[in-house]
Order: C-alpha cells, then sequence, then structure tokens
C-alpha cells in the first residue's frame, strides 16, 4: 500500500522521500486483535532505531494507532461506514532523540470498505392511497420508494428490488421504480373497498443473502357513480287529515342508492295527478323525498290522490350511461280524511260602504257562510268585538245582515275593519272568520274655519287699499270635487270704513285697508268677523274673528311695538317730583302691612294652657341605681306594699271636681284587701289604684312618667318572696336568725335585722 523511492530513479524529490496511497479498512470487523491497516516506512529509517513515527489526525489516538519503531498502523475500534466513511491523518518521521522531523508532514486517507449491512428502509411508509372504483387494468395507484444505507458505489449492497408479498391479484408493483398499479379490471367499491397490500424491497439485487424490508400500502376504492337510485317499495299509502295545513309533510319518500357523496345526491319530481296540490323537495342530509301541502284540502271534493314520484341521480357519470337508467319511480297514494271543518265563508274579504248620516239600525251588506262538512249544519253570525270596540255596528246572528248600531261620523273614523265570527249552531267550538271593510262616506257636516290662528298687524302709516293679511280656510270634509271655499264680509260690517275683503277665488282671500290714518291711541285692535262658505250641498257657513292690532312700524314696514301707548302728564310735573310721590306711597303701603300684620298676630302663653295635653313629652333621665344599698333615692316600701292605701289628695294641677276618664271607687275604704282577691282581678284593681294615686297625688309631674309597680302576684303557696317587701312595718318575718350564721351575712343581717349582731 506504500510506494519508496527507487535508488536508480532519475527523478529527484528533494521534498520528502517517502510515499504511500489511501489505506483500505473493512467496517464491522469482529475480530480479538487489531485491524491490521498498513505500515509506514521512510528511507531515512536504516533501521538502527533513530527515526520515530508519529500518527495524527482523526481518531488517531481513540481508533488507530501506530507502531513508532516499525511504522504499522492498526485498528483498534470496530468501524462502520454508515457512520463515518473515511478519516483523514496526518504522518511524521522524527528523530527519537531530538525530536527534530527528519521527513516532512505528510497526509493520507483510511477509507472505511463498505460491506452489506443495512436492510432497505421505507422513509415515507406506511401508505396510504386511493384509486376509483373500476378503473382499468393497470392504473397506477402509488408509487414506493426504500432507501439503502450501504454503499452504492461499491458492490451490490444498496441496488434494491420491489415485489408485492399481499395484495395479489389485485395490485401489482414494477420491481425497478416501485410503481404500484392495478392488476385486475372494474374492482366494484360496493363489494369491497379497501386493500392493505405488504410491499418488500431487497438489496443485493434481490439475490440470496440480500437484506429486505417492507411497508404496507391502505388502497381505498373511491366512489363513481355507477349505481342507479332504487326505491326499495313501489307503492306508498299514506292519510292526511283534510285540515292539514299548507305547507305541511304529507310525507316522506326515500331511494336507496348505493353510491355515496355527491354520487348519491338525488333529484325528486311528481309526475302524475297533484302536481298543482302537492309538491316534493329533497332532503340534503338524508336525500329523501319530501312531499309537501301546497293547496288546502277538502275531503267533499276530492278524497284521495294518486301521485307518480320520480327519483334521478342528480350527478350522471357519463362514463356509466351504459350500464343503464340512472332513476327510478314509484307510487305514492294519499288518502284525506274527513274532520269536522269550521264554516267557510263564500267572501272571505267583504268590502262595503255606508253614509256618515246614515240612521241607526239601516243595512250595510250582508256575509255568508256555510259548513263545508256533508251534515251542513246552520251558522250564527257574531262580531269580534275586539275589532269594533265601540260597538257601531252590528250583524244579525241568523242571515249575516250588517247593520248600523251607533251614529257614524266620518271625520273620527272613515274605514271600519270587522272581523266577523261564523261557528256551527250544533258545534259552537268550530268557528270560522271573515272580514268586512266597511267605507264610511263623506257628507258636508263641517263648516270651513281659518287654516290658523291669525295675528295681523296694521301700521299706521298704512295707505288706502293696502292688503294687510291673506285668510285661507280648511273643512274637515273631503268632497269628491275638492274644496271651494267663498270669503266675505258679514252685512253687519259690510259699510265699515275701515277694511273691505276681496276674494282672491283660489280659496284665499285678501283683507285690504279703506283708509289710512289709523292711530294707536285712537284704538289699538279692531275685530273683523269674516264669513266663509263652502260648496257643499247644502252650503255651510262659519263667521270667524280676525284681530286686527294697529302697531308703530319703521319705514319699511316693519312693526315696532304694538299696543296701548300711555298718555302724556303735564308739562308742569317734573320727573323728581314723579319719583318722590311714588317713594312715599310705597311707604305708607309698607307701614299699612306691618300694622294688619302686628294685629294679626297671636302672643303666644308663657306658661302652657290646662287644657292643653302636656303628656307626650319624653323625659329623660341619666341617673344610674346604687344596687341594693342605695335605700335612700326612692322609698320604694310603699310602692310594694299590695295593702297600704294612700288618702287620696287633690292635685294641685287639676280641678278636684273634675272628672277622670275611669270609674274609680269614690272610697279606698271599700276596696277589698288584695290577698282576698281572685287571681285575675288582683292585677286589675292593684293597676287602678296606682293610676288614681298618681292622677291625684298633687306631688305628681304634670306630664307622663314612668311607676314601676313590680307586684307580685299571690298565687304562690308562700306568698310573696319578695326581699324588699320585708322592710314594711307590717312584715312578720324575723330575720334575727341571720345573725348567726357568720361574718358572711353580716351585711344581711345589717339590713333585716333588729340591729344587734354577734358581731359587732
Amino acid at each position: 500500500v506504500w510506494l519508496r523511492k527507487c535508488p536508480g530513479e532519475l527523478l529527484r524529490r528533494h521534498k520528502r522521500s517517502w510515499v504511500w496511497n489511501q489505506f483500505f479498512v473493512l467496517e464491522e470487523y469482529t475480530g480479538e486483535e487489531p485491524l491490521y491497516v498498513g505500515k509506514l516506512h521512510s528511507d531515512v529509517d536504516k533501521g538502527d532505531g533513530k527515526v520515530k513515527y508519529v500518527l495524527s489526525g482523526e481518531g488517531s489516538t481513540s481508533i488507530f494507532t501506530i507502531d513508532e519503531n516499525t511504522g504499522d498502523i492498526h485498528a483498534t475500534k470496530r468501524l462502520d461506514r454508515e457512520e463515518q466513511a473515511y478519516y483523514t491523518l496526518q504522518a511524521q518521521a522524527v528523530d527519537r532523540l531530538t525530536n527534530i522531523p527528519v521527513e516532512p508532514r505528510s497526509e493520507f486517507v483510511v477509507k472505511v470498505q463498505d460491506i452489506n449491512d443495512n436492510e432497505p428502509k421505507f422513509l415515507d411508509g406506511p401508505y396510504m392511497a386511493g384509486v376509483p372504483e373500476m378503473s382499468a387494468l393497470g392504473t397506477t395507484v402509488v408509487q414506493v420508494a426504500a432507501t439503502d444505507a450501504d454503499d452504492p458505489t461499491y458492490g451490490n449492497s444498496a441496488r434494491v428490488v420491489y415485489s408485492i408479498i399481499s395484495g395479489q391479484p389485485y395490485f401489482s408493483v414494477d420491481p425497478k421504480t416501485g410503481v404500484v398499479r392495478t392488476a385486475l379490471p372494474n374492482m366494484d367499491r360496493e363489494v369491497k373497498d379497501q386493500y392493505v397490500l405488504v410491499i418488500q424491497a431487497k438489496d443485493m439485487v434481490g439475490q440470496m443473502g440480500g437484506l429486505s424490508g417492507t411497508t404496507s400500502v391502505t388502497v381505498t376504492l373511491t366512489d363513481v357513480n355507477d349505481n342507479p337510485p332504487r326505491f326499495s317499495r313501489k307503492n306508498y299509502q299514506y292519510m292526511v287529515p283534510e285540515s292539514l295545513p299548507v305547507a305541511s309533510v304529507v310525507a316522506r319518500v326515500k331511494a336507496l342508492d348505493n353510491d355515496i357523496g355527491p354520487n348519491a345526491e338525488m333529484e325528486y319530481r311528481i309526475m302524475e295527478d297533484g302536481p298543482g296540490v302537492f309538491n316534493i323537495t329533497t332532503d340534503e342530509d338524508t336525500q329523501e323525498g319530501i312531499i309537501i301541502l301546497q293547496k288546502p284540502l277538502d275531503f267533499e271534493s276530492k278524497n284521495s290522490f294518486n301521485l307518480r314520484i320520480e327519483a334521478t341521480n342528480r350527478n350522471i357519470d357519463p362514463a356509466f350511461v351504459h350500464l343503464g337508467s340512472f332513476s327510478d319511480t314509484t307510487s305514492v297514494k294519499v288518502t284525506v280524511e274527513d274532520v269536522n271543518e269550521p264554516p267557510v265563508f263564500s267572501t272571505q274579504l267583504s268590502k262595503m260602504v255606508v253614509s256618515e248620516d246614515a240612521r241607526v239600525g239601516i243595512s250595510i251588506g250582508r256575509v255568508s257562510a256555510h259548513d263545508p262538512d256533508s251534515s251542513n249544519s246552520a251558522i250564527r253570525y257574531s262580531i269580534d268585538r275586539n275589532t269594533d270596540l265601540e260597538r257601531f255596528f252590528n250583524v244579525d246572528a241568523l242571515s249575516g245582515v250588517i247593520s248600523t248600531a251607533k251614529p257614524l261620523d266620518r271625520e273620527v273614523n272613515s274605514v271600519h275593519n270587522l272581523t266577523i265570527l261564523a261557528m256551527e249552531s250544533h258545534d259552537p267550538t268550530q268557528v270560522g272568520k271573515g272580514f268586512a271593510v266597511i267605507t264610511v262616506l263623506d257628507i258636508n257636516d263641517n263648516p270651513p274655519v281659518f287654516a290658523i290662528e291669525y295675528e295681523t298687524l296694521l301700521c299706521e302709516n298704512a295707505s288706502p287699499g293696502q292688503v294687510i293679511q291673506t285668510i285661507s280656510a280648511v273643512d274637515k270634509d273631503e268632497p269628491p270635487s275638492g274644496h271651494r271655499f267663498y270669503f266675505a264680509l258679514p252685512l253687519s260690517v259690510a259699510g265699515n270704513s275701515n277694511f273691505t275683503l276681496r276674494d282672491n277665488k283660489d280659496n284665499t282671500a285678501s283683507i285690504v285697508t279703506k283708509r289710512g290714518g289709523f292711530r294707536r291711541r285712537e284704538q289699538v285692535l279692531y275685530r273683523l268677523p269674516v264669513l266663509i262658505v263652502d260648496s257643499g250641498s247644502p252650503a255651510l257657513s262659519s263667521t270667524n274673528t280676525l284681530s286686527v292690532s294697529v302697531c308703530d312700524c319703521d319705514s319699511d314696514g316693519v312693526a315696532q311695538s304694538c299696543g296701548a301707548v300711555a298718555y302724556t302728564l303735564p308739562a308742569g310735573l317734573s320727573t323728581g317730583a314723579l319719583v318722590a310721590i311714588l317713594g312715599c306711597i310705597i311707604t305708607l303701603l309698607v307701614m299699612v302691612l306691618l300694622i294688619v300684620s302686628m294685629r294679626r298676630r297671636k302672643k303666644e302663653p308663657l306658661i302652657l294652657e290646662e287644657e292643653r295635653d302636656v303628656r307626650e313629652n319624653i323625659v329623660r333621665y341619666d341617673d344610674e341605681g346604687g344596687g341594693e344599698e342605695d335605700t335612700e333615692a326612692f322609698d320604694m316600701v310603699a310602692l310594694r306594699n299590695l295593702n297600704v292605701i294612700r288618702d287620696p289628695k287633690v292635685r294641685r294641677d287639676v280641678t278636684p271636681d273634675t272628672p277622670t276618664f275611669f270609674p274609680y271607687p269614690r272610697s279606698s275604704s271599700s276596696l277589698p284587701v288584695y290577698k282576698t282577691l281572685p287571681d285575675n282581678v288582683v292585677f286589675r284593681e292593684f293597676i287602678w289604684d296606682r293610676l288614681k294615686d298618681a292622677d291625684v297625688d298633687p306631688s305628681a309631674p304634670p306630664y307622663d312618667s314612668l311607676q314601676t309597680y313590680a307586684f307580685e302576684g299571690n298565687g304562690s303557696v308562700a306568698e310573696s318572696l319578695s326581699s324588699l317587701e320585708s322592710l314594711s312595718t307590717d312584715s312578720e318575718q324575723n330575720y334575727d336568725y341571720l345573725s348567726n350564721w357568720g361574718p358572711r351575712f353580716k351585711k344581711l343581717a345589717d339590713l333585716y335585722g333588729d340591729g344587734k349582731s354577734v358581731f359587732s
């Protein structure tokens, strides 16, 4: 693998004395000893051990080693060409003692030689493909490709051929290109719609010992329109009531198609009997034919319909027309069921006219309805009063004649829309509705009046013959030929010397002055009556008053001020004098008002009157009790002694003979002892006594105050348990024994005992 310089060679190389070619080493070496790669040698090396060989570069220490004495190169690890195909190394011969190079550094390559150690792989697998059903033989489905990691330039390790393992006889694969094609013609999706193929790729050109890899190819047959629609039945029967509303669904029919998607879309049509009564559409979701009612059904006129329905594919493929017709027909019989129907008006909308001066009870028109059923029941008519709230009209229940019930006024309501109800006499639940439109004809019953409320201004400098106002009129009536109004002055003012009226013959009139020299001081306002007559038959008229105000105007005729003019005061009275007089008048008025106010004012008394009720005042006491030791603030003994009755005393602020609101007993001596009274009386008597005491007590405050009774009933066997009552002088209880109970009861013994204590 290397060449040394020949001694007799004419060519001289001065830069180096040794060369070699690239080395080769097999991959995947599995021997126990290092793999020998090659040998390096220089002519400078005389074999005396003075030259040392040094190796550097890729893998020089981890993979490749060199014998520094002999120059032998070995590979110490197993190499894989697919990981790294070659290694670039540098070799140099140096002096062993001085490490000075004796040869220039030279570079060489160690190439890893390939072996067949990688199988073909389908990097894009598994594959999914589709091909239309009924395709011709040899139709391309998909192309598969396998790659081999081995060296394609060395041997046949990377040369792959394809074959089909599973999927025959339906499909085939090209050995060299990997193109999958159909192997049978006219495969039917409706029979089988999916095939799973197994494709193999083998290297070494498919020879023995080659490595192989497989992949799967899922081929789906896509649908084409090769199947016509077919009804599952040739006859269908449905029953519907004659009261079925228009636009309701009568029935659903469906033609079956083995195709899917757009190839199974249908179009339905009615061929015979009933295209005007029924219609059929396609449900885009279910591809059903929906039969819809277009006109009302009537059992009495026709009780059955025989329809011929055709279903046709919407998208027909011309390539398969030779297979036959892509449509089918069926018969549908629709039977109408009789139901009890409401009455039907002969004319659903009746139009009538009536004059607004028609007398009450006059007939306007007639409506008519009948029972469409075979029973032909009698009909009764009525007006839906929601459409005639003021009850202007009536309808005869038997004949259906509509008449007026009140006087009509076209100017209030010119058109009346009535809903007429017709019900069967034998079955009032069956009600039909009809409509009547009554138009009120106009008569001349409203006189003309001014179109607006005019405000006419007349300048003082107006000249004779000047137009000061143009007036027009309106009339609530509407004559067929339009309005025509006539204007004039009444005879009573026709000869006045101030104004005249000129009819313009166009439903307007002009007010013209007869003279000049109008003065506000003489007359501020003129009232001119105007007579307006219409052209009706009979003609109506009204007299309207036009107010004319005299105003001071500028040179252009624009009013500056209107109304009365203040008279000028005598020249001898100055402005200062007027102000002084006015001030005196105001002062006198103020003084009079003050005097009247003082006399009417009532002085409030300082002391409250006796008859005034002062008991609703709230008095707040912020006193805090001192507990059991606080025995001097109030004398509570008498309050709680049931049988101590105070002598009645007269209140100082109340007349003694003033009657009270309650029938108190006249003498306390007649009252029974509380302990002898029954339980239901004792409390009432106790409260009344305390109330009387408070009313007649002269020391009681003249307002409501809180009275604490703390009264206990006598129902207990042990009588009163209150320790407060024991302070009464009438108490028979002896508390001297408290002195014998020890120091803890000393306080109680002092309070309730006789004052002698063993501890004192």
